[in-house]
């Protein structure tokens, strides 16, 4: 018998073989199995491979980076409209806003100034921005989406002035400490794979020179394990099994940071970035949620999975391959996280009976219609809720709050129309005949605008 260990193993050593990756570790973590690490190929170097060994993490410093400033504006030390200027001494770009930076979108070109991928030096922070005013913007600000990771080194030096401490200080203080990613860090240590350089021609593999990258560090400096970045992709797609207490960032504040706030590519929708994440989108409403990074001899895609059936709670996956060519490392927590799903899907929760719906609710739930289209309104799990009749099972609902001082008004806290009002009308019994969605008005029969009612006939 085949077993999802089987099936995943197997998937690993193709990638593996098919990208000629010398050394490639893999975990899975989810809430409702142990964790699962794949090894295949070498270090390079005397130590072995094991789901211990620390690879180059690259860009996924982003997401770390992109945490820390979420904190900081949490706590009221910026806003995400802010000039960037007006917490740092810029000599240029200083009116680009720590929105626009989080989703390159900010138009700043992609690499500090000078030939670092030639030389090899990254600035540290004195020249990082004193270079700035030979930094062009190459593009209109919110124009289009344009990856930099010098943008994404100023935000890092943001934190650590907000702080009082180094990026670094700052980053093991309030993310690495609290979650327990005891892996993860700006350097090596004595447990990293060599980087390599898979000849195109032939089977050579050459090792990459090791890279410190300076003050750019913020966008690409960590090392990790398989195992630190599955934890962390998890964290990524669902905060509340991994920080319940929300130490680290509340789980509304990494909503903020999935939402779509750019296409990277005009014309095929198959990705996008949020603030400071990668979106992908899978069939079935699932989304994929992380980064992939890519350093001299490196490559690394770690990615969290939410929505849909058999999707298990705290359900992330990290690749991670030492070789800087071996882009089978990118689409393969995709396919692992899929298979996963499929194969081992999450243990379905028996349904229990609840408490019954507010009495003075209970008389409005059922079907409405609005705009000419009918809606069913029910109460489950606590709260009210609305979903079109014909909506694909799927489609989660507009789920509702009430306001504490007005009883008979809520706001739309998820699904369609979150943020606005419902507000309900009773006749003189107490009994609700018309409620208001954002305005339109719901009745229990179907009715024009101007009120003609299809069933009376007036």
């Amino acid at each position: 018998m085949i077993t999802v260990q089987d099936r995943l193993g197997r998937m690993v050593r193709q990638a593996q073989a098919h990208g000629r990756i010398p050394a490639v570790s893999v975990a899975l973590h989810r809430a409702d199995r142990p964790l699962w690490t794949c090894t295949v190929g070498g270090t390079g170097n005397d130590t072995p491979l094991a789901p211990e060994t620390v690879f180059r993490i690259g860009s996924v410093t982003k997401t770390f980076t992109s945490v820390l400033v979420m904190q900081c504006r949490d706590e009221g030390l910026l806003d995400l409209d802010d000039p960037i200027g007006r917490h740092l001494d810029l000599p240029a770009h200083g009116e680009l806003t720590v929105r626009r930076l989080l989703s390159h979108t900010a138009g700043l070109q992609r690499e500090p100034h000078g030939d670092v991928w030639d030389s090899l030096r990254a600035p540290d922070v004195r020249e990082l921005l004193a270079d700035l005013a030979r930094v062009e913007r190459v593009l209109p600000t919110g124009r289009r989406y344009h990856y930099s990771n010098l943008g994404m080194a100023l935000l890092g030096e943001l934190v650590a002035q907000l702080r009082g401490g180094t990026w670094a200080e700052v980053l093991a203080e309030r993310v690495l400490a609290p979650l327990g990613l005891t892996a993860t860090g700006p350097t090596p240590g004595d447990r990293a794979a060599t980087g390599f350089l898979v000849d195109a021609y032939s089977d050579e593999a050459r090792p990459e020179p090791p890279t410190d990258f300076g003050a750019v560090a913020p966008a690409a400096q960590l090392w990790s394990t398989a195992p630190d970045m599955a934890r962390w992709a998890a964290f990524l797609a669902d905060p509340a099994a991994l920080d319940p207490a929300g130490a680290v960032l509340a789980p509304a504040t990494l909503d903020e940071m999935r939402w779509p706030l750019t296409t990277t590519d005009e014309t095929l929708w198959a990705g996008g970035f949020g603030l400071g994440l990668i979106l992908v989108p899978q069939p079935a409403r699932v989304l994929h949620v992380g980064h992939d990074g890519a350093m001299p001899g490196f490559l690394a895609a770690v990615y969290g999975r939410r929505g849909g059936d058999g999707t298990a709670g705290a359900m992330g996956c990290a690749v991670l391959g030492s070789s800087g060519t071996g882009v089978e490392v990118f689409e393969l927590p995709h396919r692992l996280l899929a298979a996963a799903a499929e194969h081992d899907p999450a243990d379905v929760e028996p349904w229990r009976p609840g408490a019954p719906a507010p009495e003075h609710l209970r008389g409005l739930l059922g079907r409405w219609w609005g705009e000419g289209f009918e809606y069913v309104f029910s109460w489950h799990d606590g709260a009210l809720r609305a979903r079109g009749a014909d909506d694909p099972a799927g489609k989660p609902p507009a789920v509702f709050a009430p306001l504490p001082d007005r009883p008979d008004v809520f706001r739309t806290v998820a699904g369609r129309e979150v943020g606005e009002l419902l507000r309900l009308t009773r006749d003189e019994r107490g009994a609700v005949v018309r409620m208001h969605w954002a305005t339109y008005r719901f009745t229990r029969h179907q009715e024009t605008f101007e009120g003609y009612d299809f069933r009376a006939g007036d």
